[in-house]
């Protein structure tokens, strides 16, 4: 699979088993994304984003996380945080904070209805993911791909650019 071939016509692109690797496992990502994100929308009444960022800023606990670091989570631009920020604060799920560290700082928070919400999303999400993600593949190979896609996030996290 190493192999670096030299592509002469769309076919032999269309063709070859890395390009055609990395074309299923965004297929397989976009698709997951589609029937998970469908079942927390229909279950929960959240987007998959929503969902993350509840997750997030559940690992990050308190104080809270600022606006920045919310962003660069989800590689959002600050303003599209902010805005989806907004949108979870009127829903009651967030709330902003003074920084303790920064006087001129906010951090983003949970609510009790936002750490509710976290954990009856991530019910939903768990028994999903068991469903789509898990069973589908060979006992055996699960915690090695589980590795790999460890790593191969990692290696992409730490490729991008930080957010100034």
């Amino acid at each position: 699979m190493g192999e670096q071939a030299e592509i002469r016509t769309a076919k032999e692109a269309a063709d070859h088993e890395l390009i055609l690797a990395f074309g299923r496992l965004q297929g397989a990502a976009n698709r997951l994304e589609y029937i998970l994100g469908r079942a927390l929308e229909v279950e929960c009444g959240i987007s998959h984003l929503v969902f993350e960022v509840l997750l997030i800023l559940g690992r990050a606990g308190e104080p809270g996380l600022s606006m920045r670091a919310v962003a660069q989570e989800q590689v959002l631009t600050t303003g599209g945080a902010t805005r989806l920020v907004d949108r979870m604060e009127a829903a009651g799920l967030v709330e902003r904070a003074e920084d303790p560290d920064d006087r001129r700082g906010r951090l983003v928070r949970l609510t009790p209805l936002g750490e509710e919400t976290a954990v009856r999303a991530s019910r939903v999400h768990l028994e999903n993911i068991q469903r789509y993600f898990v069973q589908p593949l060979p006992p055996a190979d699960r915690a090695r791909f589980a590795e790999d896609l460890r790593i191969l996030s990692h290696t992409a996290r730490d490729v991008l650019p930080r957010l100034p």
